[in-house]
Order: C-alpha cells, then sequence, then structure tokens
C-alpha cells in the first residue's frame, strides 16, 4: 500500500546524518541506496514510513533512513513490521532482515506472516554468512561452501528463501542484486505498490568474509526472469496454483545461472481486510493517531474495540 501526502523537500531527507560504518564494498550500501531511490520515486513522506530492523549488519539500517524506525531483537523485525501495520494500516511498513536473522531464529516468524499476508515488503539482505559476527555460516549459503571465515566446508543444506516465501503464502516473491541499483529499485517499487506481503531476497557479496559469492561470481551468472518470457502475475487463484510450481523450479535454479526480477505476483486478499470482515470498527477508526486531550488522555474510548476481540 502506498500511502502520499505531500512529497519530501528533497531527495536527501530520506537519508539521516548518521555516520555509516559498513565495510566499504559492502552490498548493504546499494540497499541503502535503492531504498532512498524508491521512497523519493514514490514520493511518501517520511512521516507515513516505518522501517524495522532486528539484529546484524543489515538491521543498521533503520539508523541511516529518515523515517519511522524501530531498531528490534534478533529475528523480529518482521513481527515488529506486521504489529506496526496492524495497528495503523495507513502506514507504508518495510521490515529489513538478514539471511541469518530472519531465517535462522527467525525462521518461524517468516512462515508465521506468509500464512497472514499482512500488507507490507520485507527485504532479506542475503550474503551467506553472519556478518556482523565474524562469518559464521548463515541458513543461505550453500552446501559444500567454504569461504574463508569458517575452518571446515558448510555440512548444512541451505535454506531458499523464495521457495519458503512460496511455500509460506508471500503474495510477492521476488529476488534482486545489491551492484544492480536500478533493478533493485524498480524491484522494491513494485514491492511496495503490491497489496500484501512482499519478499524481496537480495544477494549482496560479504566483502570481509565471503571470498565465494562475490561480485565476481554473482555478475557473470545472474539474469532477469522476466526478460526471458516469465510473467509471475497470477490474476486469480487457479492461475496463482499453476504458477506457483513453476516459480518453485526456477527459485531452485543456481549454478552458472542464477535467476533474480519477480517471480510471483498474486492479489488476494489482505490481513487487515481479513480482520475487517471479523471486526467492522478495524481501520475505520484510527487509534493510533486519533487526538488526545491536554492530559494525554486519548479522545476516543478503545474499550469497545477491545472488548470486540475477545
Amino acid at each position: 500500500m502506498i500511502s502520499t501526502v505531500s512529497p519530501p523537500a528533497k531527495p536527501q531527507s530520506y537519508k539521516t546524518n548518521v555516520e555509516i560504518d559498513w565495510c566499504p564494498g559492502c552490498g548493504d550500501f546499494g540497499i541503502l541506496n535503492a531504498l532512498v531511490l524508491a521512497l523519493q520515486e514514490l514520493k511518501i513522506p517520511n512521516e507515513n514510513v516505518v522501517l524495522t530492523g532486528g539484529i546484524g549488519c543489515s538491521s543498521k539500517i533503520p539508523h541511516y533512513v529518515n523515517v519511522n524506525t524501530l531498531h528490534t531483537l534478533h529475528g523480529r523485525s518482521l513481527v515488529q513490521a506486521q504489529a506496526v501495520k496492524m495497528a495503523n494500516p495507513r502506514l507504508e511498513v518495510i521490515s529489513a532482515s538478514g539471511d541469518g536473522d530472519g531465517l535462522g531464529i527467525g525462521s518461524a516468524h517468516f512462515v508465521a506472516a506468509g500464512r497472514r499476508n499482512v500488507d507490507l515488503t520485507y527485504i532479506l539482505f542475503d550474503n551467506g554468512v553472519y556478518g556482523l559476527t565474524k562469518g559464521q555460516a548463515s541458513p543461505t549459503l550453500p552446501y559444500g561452501e567454504m569461504p574463508k571465515s569458517i575452518e571446515t566446508e558448510n555440512i548444512k543444506f541451505p535454506v531458499n528463501p523464495l521457495f519458503l516465501g512460496l511455500a509460506s503464502g508471500f503474495t510477492f516473491v521476488s529476488r534482486s542484486y545489491s551492484y544492480n541499483i536500478k533493478h533493485l529499485k524498480e524491484t522494491l517499487i513494485r514491492a511496495m505498490k503490491h497489496r500484501g506481503l512482499s519478499l524481496v531476497d537480495v544477494m549482496q557479496p560479504c566483502v570481509t568474509y565471503n571470498n565465494i559469492n562475490t561480485k565476481e561470481f554473482y555478475d557473470p551468472r545472474l539474469y532477469d526472469i522476466e526478460k526471458e518470457g516469465w510473467n509471475p502475475v497470477a490474476n486469480n487463484e487457479s492461475e496463482y496454483k499453476q504458477k506457483v510450481p513453476q516459480a518453485v523450479l526456477k527459485s531452485l535454479e543456481w549454478g552458472d545461472r542464477i535467476p533474480m526480477g519477480v517471480f510471483m505476483d498474486y492479489q488476494t486478499e489482505t490481513y487487515d481486510e481479513k480482520l475487517q470482515r471479523l471486526v467492522p470498527d478495524y481501520g475505520k477508526k484510527n487509534y493510533v493517531m486519533d487526538p488526545i486531550d491536554s492530559s494525554g488522555k486519548p479522545l476516543n474510548d478503545v474499550t469497545d474495540l477491545m472488548n470486540s476481540f475477545s
């Protein structure tokens, strides 16, 4: 959902003055710049955006974007983002996590979020290692790989974020690349415009710890599946069921060619729309933004709303 009132005064208004302490050349810079450019192009007022982050290099991003932010617990970024959106559906909500943060300790929340289909955008910073804690193998590091930060080859099978997103029920599933800022910006714009839960899995080199999945590795391999004829749009449930298996097969491709682009774009009922059916007042009264009197007491009584959930 895109909410606009008045555009920011200048593009730089989306960036804070906080010193960025990512390693030089880190893919996180590309994600930050693509996100800022996407917000600028969509002209979403700063005060209408909430950005949440968990723990890790990726989750420092809330400090660098001049919007409402929450720096949450390890693996909980997506949980907090859902809570914000459910409390105030008018906001544009974005959640950021690393592959370790989001698919390790946060994996159960990832699956649960897919079942709900809350209208928000989830950006997964995917570099195969735990960059903040010295490069241990993350859930997405391919089986058998041994980057310089670990002593033996990785003996665990990897989690495929796209496959898991499709299986969990994310209605917009995509992959982009941190060094292709144009593609990433356009993917983020499409994700934010999508009404439902959007996953943007971002391939990004960790220049400090992962000496295998580097820029030189990704550049000749990544290709855009939509430019090769894939249409991710499912217009109804029948088309969705037909396209999911095909999207899953495409998500499994990894080797000399690695697909990126939008794998699934399915418009269906969102969580707030489901709540509206169950709780008639939900979404009609904004209990977060309603005015308060001089004593700090809300002018609207929320008792009736809370009782409706019991």
